[in-house]
C-alpha cells in the first residue's frame, strides 16, 4: 500500500498545512468572514473528518458541506416510490446498502423489508440483474442512483439486460447531474463562496470541461481534488494560492484519476440510454432544471416509472428536521436541534445521518459530540 501510505503522510501533510497557513496570513486582513471554500462531494467531507483536517486549518477558512451525497439528496416522495414499487406482488427491489434505510414518509426500504417486501441489497446494477436471470418469474427492480459517478454502470447494465433479452429487469432511474446543482447553489442568495474543492469521482466521467462557467461566470476557482488527505489539502492550497493572485481558474489536483475530457465510452453509454429530465427535485434545494436523467423511449421496457403506478408525490421533510439546509452549507450538522439526540444513525431522521457520505453522519462518527452539543447549547443561549 506504498502508494496510498504517500498520500497520507504526516511529514508531507505539515508542509502543506503551513504553506496554506502562509498563504492565509497574506489575505487582506480587513475582511470580515473567513475564506468559504465548499467541497462539493461527500467523499471529501468523511476524508476531512477522518483525518481531522478541519482543525488543522488556520482561521481565515472555513469550510463549507456541500450537496454531492447522491442518497442524502433524495427526497422523501421518491422514497416513497421506492417502497410503492418493493411492495407491488412479484417485486424483488434491490439497491445499494445505504439507500435501505433512507426514511420516507411512511417507512424506509428496510422498514418495508421487515413488513415482508423483498428488498435485496447489491453492490452494483450486474447483482441485480444476475437475480433477473435467477429468478425469470419475477420482475427485479434496480433502484439505480447517485451523480454521474455511477450513471456508466447502471446505463451498461441497461444496455447488457437488452443485449441478452432480459424481460424480467427493470431501473428506477434516480440519477442526477453535478453542474446544474452547482449551478443552484452559486445562484442561492444566502451563500458566500469562495472557492470549490471539485468532485473527483464524478470528473473521473465527465472530465473537468464542465465546471469551466465556474470561473468564467461567477468568477470562482475550481480544484477538483482527489480523496486522500494529501490531495485535500494540496488542492486547498491550490484555491487558496488563486485567490490570493486574484486568478479564477478550473484545476485538477486529481490528474492521476480525472482526466479533462472525461471517459468517452462512459458517457457515451449515458447518452445512449438516459435523457435529461425537464425538472427533478432535491432534498433541501427544491426542484432543479436538467438536474436529473430519465431513461430515453428506446428503453421504455426497463423503466419502472412506465411499468408500475408509483404516488410521485411531493412529500416535505418534516420540519424539524434541517438536513435541507445542511445540504446547502447554510447550517453545520451539529447546528441543528436533532443532532445526536433525535436523529442518530441508530434512528435517523433524516438522509444525512444515514448515507456514508453524509455530512451528519461523517460529524457524528468522526466529531467530538459532546463537545459539539456544548457549542450548540452555548450558540442557543
Amino acid at each position: 500500500m506504498k502508494y496510498v501510505d504517500e498520500f497520507r503522510d504526516p511529514e508531507r501533510a505539515a508542509v502543506l498545512i503551513a504553506a496554506i497557513g502562509d498563504l492565509a496570513r497574506s489575505l487582506d486582513r480587513a475582511r470580515e468572514r473567513p475564506l468559504h471554500i465548499m467541497e462539493v462531494c461527500g467523499g471529501h467531507t468523511h476524508t476531512i473528518f477522518r483525518y481531522g483536517i478541519a482543525n488543522m486549518l488556520p482561521a481565515e477558512i472555513e469550510l463549507v458541506h456541500g450537496p454531492g451525497c447522491p442518497v442524502c439528496v433524495l427526497p422523501m416522495g421518491r422514497v416513497d416510490d421506492c417502497v410503492a414499487i418493493a411492495e407491488a406482488p412479484g417485486v424483488i427491489f434491490a439497491t445499494f446498502g445505504d439507500a435501505m434505510r433512507v426514511p420516507g414518509s411512511r417507512k424506509s426500504l428496510l422498514q418495508a423489508k421487515a413488513e415482508g417486501a423483498d428488498v435485496r441489497m447489491v453492490y452494483s446494477p450486474l447483482d441485480a440483474l444476475a437475480l433477473a436471470h435467477e429468478n425469470p418469474q419475477r420482475e427485479v427492480v434496480f433502484f439505480g442512483l447517485g451523480f454521474e459517478t455511477t450513471m456508466p454502470s447502471t446505463a451498461f447494465t441497461v444496455l447488457q439486460a437488452e443485449a441478452e433479452g432480459v424481460r424480467n429487469f427493470s431501473l428506477f432511474c434516480n440519477h442526477i447531474t453535478i453542474v446544474p446543482t452547482m449551478k443552484a447553489i452559486l445562484d442561492s442568495p444566502d451563500l458566500e463562496l469562495d472557492g470549490f474543492l471539485g468532485p473527483g469521482h464524478v470528473s473521473m466521467v465527465t472530465g473537468t470541461r464542465p465546471y469551466e462557467f465556474i470561473a468564467r461566470d461567477y468568477y470562482r476557482p475550481l480544484v477538483v481534488a482527489g480523496f486522500e488527505p494529501l490531495d485535500i489539502l494540496h488542492s486547498l492550497w491550490l484555491v487558496l494560492k488563486q485567490i490570493v493572485e486574484g486568478r479564477c481558474e478550473i484545476e485538477n489536483q486529481y490528474g492521476r484519476v480525472a482526466p479533462r475530457d472525461g471517459n468517452s465510452a462512459a458517457q457515451d453509454a449515458i447518452g445512449k440510454v438516459f435523457e435529461l429530465r425537464e425538472f427533478f427535485e432535491w432534498r433541501g434545494l427544491g426542484s432543479i432544471d436538467h438536474s436529473g436523467v430519465r431513461m430515453r423511449e428506446a428503453y421504455a421496457a426497463y423503466d419502472a416509472e412506465r411499468k408500475f403506478a408509483i404516488p410521485a408525490l411531493h412529500v416535505a421533510d418534516p420540519k424539524s428536521c434541517q438536513c435541507g439546509e445542511v445540504l446547502k452549507g447554510a447550517i453545520k450538522p451539529w447546528q441543528c436541534k436533532l443532532f445526536g439526540a433525535g436523529c442518530a444513525p441508530e434512528t435517523p431522521l433524516g438522509a444525512l445521518m444515514v448515507s456514508s457520505e453524509g455530512a451528519c453522519a461523517a460529524y457524528y462518527q468522526y466529531g467530538d459530540l459532546e463537545g459539539l452539543r456544548a457549542k450548540r447549547a452555548a450558540n442557543a443561549a
